[in-house]
């Protein structure tokens, strides 16, 4: 029932995009610029640290180095992103690829294709009111906690981590799936919840500002998942097998950056993206990604991370039905750019 209510709001969303925007665009500043530069609009589901080696693509140039004149729209949530594809307004995506199971299942005939992964692990964090120097799961139980969106995958590897720990989600508990997405820390410092489960860099400002304590990754707990990934629609990796490709180069060059660098090094690099961040909560926040192995050293999505996406989705009660691997992931493009 919740997929299909995704799937008729992504449809209801999409008759009405023309009228409204998905969010504010931010140009690839690089070292190059070439006047024949193909442009192309890419949408994330939020603007996180959690997504340093695209940044480091978008700062180092790389980007521009394939031909490629970037805009990034921060969609604020895999709802709007997914809109935004479906709609012609971005020609990218970048979110949890269960959305593309979702409006696969739902019949939609141009559907959106994944062909990179960026993470392999969870990026948020469980945040405590009290300060807990020994924090155990079931200190859950009967408290109230501010999730994510049902059916997305923060709330499914949170709900799938909770079950791993012997807990029912419905039962054991109050998640609050009601508050929007990037407003969960706003409402946990209102005094709203026990505990919020968080990205960064909502986890550490909530440290910084004494209203909360980070007590678990849901990183670690979850173990290696495929938790992010680039998709465009079906026409349009058909279309433009070039562009796709120089997208993917550009990606891979980050994240050969982002394993041959220092947590230091890669703040650095991204600091234009967070100006907002001084250097050493931004250096802080990296090094929490780097240090429980966040990013994937190649973009291949393979078939067996698949699986488990869809396991993960099967037991949230979030699928109806298994997708074939081959129609919603081409990992062509993620190999081929390893051999450059």
């Amino acid at each position: 029932m919740k997929k299909r209510l995704l799937i008729l709001s992504l449809i209801a969303a999409v008759l009405t995009a023309g009228l409204f925007g998905c969010g504010k665009g931010t140009d690839t500043k690089g070292k190059s610029g070439g006047q024949d530069a193909v442009n192309v609009t890419l949408n994330e589901v939020a603007h996180s640290i959690f997504y340093a080696p695209m940044y480091v693509a978008m700062e180092e140039g790389y980007f521009e180095d394939e031909g490629i004149a970037l805009n990034l729209v921060t969609g604020f949530g895999a709802d709007k992103t997914m809109t935004a594809v479906l709609s012609g307004e971005a020609d990218i995506g970048f979110m949890g690829s269960e959305s593309t199971i979702y409006t696969y299942l739902g019949g939609t005939d141009d559907y959106v294709v994944n062909f990179a992964q960026l993470t392999q692990r969870a990026g948020n964090f469980l945040v405590s009111r009290e300060k807990t120097d020994s924090f155990t799961w079931d200190m859950l139980k009967g408290q109230d906690v501010l999730g994510g969106r049902a059916g997305g995958m923060p709330e499914l590897v949170f709900e799938y981590i909770l079950k791993q720990h012997g807990l029912d989600p419905k039962t054991d508990l109050n998640i609050d799936q009601s508050i929007d997405f990037g407003s969960t820390a706003a409402a946990f410092s209102g005094g709203q919840g026990s505990y919020t489960v968080e990205f960064e860099p909502h986890a550490t400002a909530l440290e910084q500002k004494g209203d909360g304590y980070v007590v678990a990754s849901l990183g670690e707990e979850s173990g290696y998942v495929p938790y992010t990934a680039f998709s465009a629609k079906k026409s349009y990796i058909e279309k433009n097998p070039e562009i796709i490709q120089g997208f993917v180069n550009a990606l891979q060059k980050g994240m050969d950056y982002v394993s041959s660098h220092t947590p230091e090094e890669i703040a650095a690099v991204i600091q234009p993206q967070f100006a907002e961040t001084d250097a050493e909560t931004l250096t802080a926040i990296v090094r929490r990604y780097y240090e429980q192995d966040t990013w994937k050293e190649d973009l291949i999505f393979e078939e067996d991370a698949f699986t488990l996406l869809q396991d993960i989705l099967e037991e949230g009660g979030e699928l109806s039905e298994r997708v074939p691997y081959a129609d919603l992931v081409d990992p062509k493009f993620a190999k081929k750019a390893l051999e450059k």
